[in-house]
């Protein structure tokens, strides 16, 4: 067609002559593999039945398979198993705290160096380490019940009497802290790859839009681990520990003596991961489309000097020092680093003892109590990390605004975590400990006129409820003279220290039954309510929390950022967190285990009113002080100007905005 005698080609219809005219530059999307992309194998054996898995989907299911078997190791049966390790090994809280913090300590050792030279290797190979170090941890974690011989709940003290020293059974006992803490280091070595290596792999194979997703969904299945751990783990304690070697029983989950078989699911948890051994090491270096995707995305690191986007792409110390001194003077980076650890410190400490306090709060058992307190923070954490990725990627959030959204929903969690005065529940009387017998005697003694004619020995604790509604110690601080068994449970009778029953039991005025006296709060159901949103509004800072992090530090250096993240996370996190709790727990004490010997070994009762006001206090301070940082973190903030993406074409993007 002519315009006022002139041809305009945009007009013309399509013709051979036209097919030779030149064309600006096409980049071609259609799918194949790059010349630095690999298939899914080892070496030359890339068979095409393993391509379905070599993509983000692919990676991201295998991922979530490995966080779930860490999970349920190091989160959920550490976790559930810890009140028993401490009757079984004759340690305190204070150890156990350790022991779980073991896992951290590991962590933090290795987080940085991993992260770094990770960054430069093969990442899905790491993670195929990290598989073998989780399941060979899991497994030493479960050896000192193969070698500390039977346990004996009747007549362990007994043996103590003459054997007072280093060579006493609890002694002995005891030092298998090491182990434990041994497996823990082991964990937290296969755990470093899996948060570091494997979160910046995600990041590197998906759009921008798409990574909070993804982290969401990782983490949120990272916590099925601890759901699983959780429920399996309290099931198994209701088994006896022994079960498997020929040894008789009279008591119950019930009884206070009871030790359950902790030990299994560690056993089977070690097999079990052995087997994502192999699929991460067919895994390439960087899955198909990685380098499309990464040259569209555009740079939010935060701007604070003139060598911002100085990169050290070297494997020396030197270029590790450099590239560590680089981030670490990211104001940015490091306030949200440390926001987070304080986060971590709240809820490392009361994934490790929640179901502690239930059981000392409400009276339950400790297998029931375990699987409440995973009833309640592992749906809670998943929740909130999905929610908070599906959020961030909707909005399509940047930097600015995730770090304002960490801000609202940390406030709201804070305001939440005052739950735990709503669960003030007070002791039941305990003759000797909040209670004298019958105005006779003194607290803090056990003895008594009721009952000194009976020789009771303080070492052997096996408490019973009189039916004046009181616990006593032992049958024989309670004075009892005779024994029945009735309906399968024991009752004792004649119990001379029990004078004003309130209740009977089968016609027994003045008798008692094993076990501890039923508490009678009933805040349980609003307690579990209420601190379910508190979990679900804290951990929806997580997930935008790395998110952020990844975009405020040079594309080159995510991993790295992450390894620095973590580092601080344990430090100032969950390494005192265990033990900042633990201590805390154990100033609330108010009946010590206590041998022959003199050696103390695991609490008995706690304060509750004091055990509350502890724990809510530290939640308080440690989350007000995270919002401060977060805030400080948004106001330092300072983008890049908006800019295209690295790689993309002047000429596409021009035609792409036309058309």
């Amino acid at each position: 067609m002519k315009e006022h005698g002139v041809d305009n080609p945009a007009f013309e219809p399509p013709s051979p002559e036209r097919r030779e005219l030149p064309c600006p530059p096409q980049r071609d999307y259609s799918p194949h593999f790059e010349s630095s992309e690999e298939g899914c194998g080892i070496g030359g054996f890339a068979p095409s039945a393993l391509q379905i898995c070599n993509n983000a989907k692919g990676y991201l299911l295998f991922y979530s398979l490995l966080s779930v078997s860490q999970g349920i190791v190091v989160n959920g049966l550490v976790n559930v198993s810890i009140s028993t390790i401490e009757k079984r090994f004759d340690l305190n809280s204070s150890l156990t705290g350790v022991i779980s913090a073991g896992y951290d300590i590991s962590f933090c050792m290795l987080c940085l160096f991993i992260s770094f030279y990770g960054e430069r290797g093969h990442k899905p190979r790491w993670l195929a380490l990290a598989s073998f170090l989780i399941a060979l941890g899991s497994l030493v974690f479960s050896l000192p019940h193969f070698t500390a011989g039977i346990y004996s709940y009747g007549d362990k003290w007994e043996v103590h009497n003459n054997t007072c020293g280093t060579g006493s059974d609890t002694s002995k006992l005891s030092r298998y802290f090491y182990v434990f803490l041994l497996g823990q280091l082991l964990l937290g070595a296969g755990g470093t790859p899996l948060y570091t290596l494997g979160t910046a792999f995600i990041d590197d194979s998906v759009p921008k839009h798409k990574a909070s997703v993804y982290i969401g969904i990782g983490y949120a299945m990272s916590l099925m681990g601890p759901a699983i751990g959780y429920v399996l783990g309290g099931q198994l304690l209701n088994i006896y520990v022994d079960f498997n070697r020929p040894v008789s029983i009279d008591i119950t989950p019930q009884d206070e003596r009871w030790v359950g078989a902790w030990w299994i699911a560690f056993v089977v948890c070690s097999f079990s991961t052995c087997l994502l051994v192999a699929p991460f090491s067919y895994f390439p270096r960087q899955l198909p489309g990685t380098e499309k995707i990464q040259a569209e995305k555009i740079s939010e690191a935060h701007q604070h000097g003139k060598d911002v986007h100085t990169e050290y792409g070297g494997r020396s110390l030197k270029d590790f020092l450099l590239t560590l001194w680089m981030l670490v003077r990211n104001p940015v980076l490091m306030f949200l680093v440390t926001a987070s650890a304080l986060e971590a410190m709240i809820a490392t400490g009361f994934a490790t003892f929640l179901p502690k306090f239930i059981e000392s709060q409400f009276g339950y058992t400790s297998s029931y109590s375990a699987t409440l307190g995973g009833l309640v923070l592992v749906p809670g954490a998943a929740i909130g990390q999905i929610i908070s990725g599906v959020l961030v990627s909707k909005l399509r959030m940047n930097c600015k605004t995730i770090i304002k959204f960490i801000i609202f929903t940390c406030s709201v969690a804070l305001v939440l975590n005052m739950v735990f005065l709503i669960a003030i529940c007070g002791n039941e009387p305990f003759a000797g400990v909040s209670e004298t017998y019958n105005g006779t005697g003194t607290l803090s003694n056990f003895t008594a006129p009721c009952n000194a004619h009976c020789r009771c020995l303080r070492s052997e604790y096996f408490p019973v409820c009189g039916t004046d509604e009181i616990q006593y110690f032992s049958p024989c601080f309670a004075g009892c003279s005779s024994v029945a068994v009735i309906n399968g449970s024991k009752i004792y009778s004649n119990c001379s220290c029990i004078v004003n029953p309130k209740i009977t039991i089968d016609s027994i005025a003045n008798g008692a039954f094993t076990g501890k006296c039923k508490s009678k709060c009933t805040n349980l159901p609003l307690f579990l309510g209420s601190f379910f949103f508190a979990v679900v509004f804290t951990f929806m800072a997580v997930t935008p929390t790395t998110v952020a992090i990844l975009r405020c530090v040079p594309d080159r250096n995510r991993s790295f950022a992450l390894g620095v993240q973590m580092l601080f996370l344990r430090i100032m996190g969950t390494i005192p967190g265990p033990i900042l709790f633990g201590v805390a727990i154990d100033s609330t004490c108010t009946l010590w285990d206590i041998d022959n010997c003199g050696v103390k070994g695991a609490c008995w009762t706690y304060n509750n009113h004091k055990m509350a006001y502890m724990l809510v206090g530290i939640s308080a301070c440690s989350k007000t002080l995270s919002i401060i940082f977060t805030v400080v973190a948004c106001f330092l903030y300072n983008p890049p100007p908006d800019q295209a993406p690295i790689s993309a074409n002047k000429n596409e993007t021009e035609t792409s905005v036309r058309l």
